[in-house]
């Protein structure tokens, strides 16, 4: 006997209540992708017009933003596809997909201005630091913006991560293109400009690591973040009338949506009836204790044979 039990949105993080609403995260999403665009084009001329590297790298890296934000709006826009013969959990995995799409968007990112900035260090040109400084002045402050209202709507989901991920690492050029700036107004070091680009260069992989880590965690179907499967097979097995738990496992159908499904021993020889209420009961504990809204439970009266390449948990 089986039987699943799923919700139609998504449960944040262990004990905090549910995630933000789809439709929130794309109104935010929208929001970021045109004034990052708009200021991009800023960010560009401003590069050319005052021969600076880190502004047309962090034009760049925010040309990066425009397409990762594009990309995380088709995501969450496929997560509201409901579910068919061909895709029975729906297309909730699309916002992993362009998490992941998100991150190596930031590797090739970082790869360009790695290559400008080493050309640019034997050959320092002649940049206009008060310019710099003006126009990365105005865009710190558009990233920063858009951080904080994607920091507040991220919740536990990988697609939106990428997408403020994208908003501070720009934030960070926008700070690198000001100290380059201001050391050409101060000191005339135009040096400095491909130096600062470098650093930003740095940060955009050390902080993409994690992202595509945990993607890749999830495409794997790795135990949910926050989820221990040894603690969830105990509070199984401590259940009242539960005599053993086997085959179990815990995976993710998207970031913020952990899947489970187990053999569940019931002790004694109970009716249908019965073995259906016991196993409800078990999957409102499993949601209401650990946010596993999507349960599958084989109910069974002996445990039945299994080995240890099936699967490593026996109660």
């Amino acid at each position: 006997m089986s039987g699943e039990h799923g919700h139609d949105h998504g449960l944040g993080a262990i004990g905090s209540g549910a995630e933000p609403s789809t439709t929130l995260r794309r109104r935010v999403l929208w929001w970021a992708l045109a004034a990052n665009g708009a200021f991009m084009l800023v960010e560009i001329i401003g590069g050319f017009a005052f021969d600076s590297l880190a502004l047309l790298a962090d034009a760049l890296h925010m040309g990066t933003d425009v397409v990762g934000l594009g990309i995380a709006l088709v995501a969450q826009a496929l997560i509201l596809r409901p579910a068919s013969a061909r895709h029975t959990y729906g297309l909730q995995r699309a916002e992993v997909l362009g998490a992941l799409v998100n991150g190596v968007l930031l590797v090739a990112a970082a790869g360009w201005i790695f290559y400008e900035a080493i050309d640019r260090l034997g050959q320092p040109a002649d940049v206009d630091g008060a310019g710099v400084v003006v126009v990365a002045t105005i865009g710190l402050a558009v990233n920063l913006g858009c951080a904080v209202f994607l920091r507040r709507t991220q919740g536990r989901s990988l697609n939106m991560r990428g997408a403020y991920l994208h908003m501070v690492l720009d934030a960070a050029g926008s700070v690198a293109a000001i100290v380059a700036g201001l050391a050409v107004v101060i000191a005339r070091a135009d040096w400095v400009d491909p130096v600062m680009s470098i650093l930003v260069g740095f940060l955009v992989l050390w902080s993409t690591w994690g992202l595509l880590r945990d993607t890749v965690h999830v495409l794997l179907e790795g135990t949910p973040r926050g989820l221990d499967v040894g603690e969830v097979e105990q509070a199984l097995a401590a259940t009242p009338g539960i005599e053993a738990v086997h085959h179990l496992h815990l995976w993710d159908l998207a970031s913020d949506t952990p899947a489970l499904s187990a053999h569940v021993v019931l002790e004694g020889e109970p009716s249908l009836h019965d073995a259906q209420l016991r196993g409800e009961e078990l999957k409102a504990m499993l949601d209401h204790r650990f946010g596993i809204g999507h349960a599958t439970l084989e109910l069974e009266c002996h445990e039945c044979v299994t080995s240890e390449v099936d699967s490593p948990h026996h109660a």
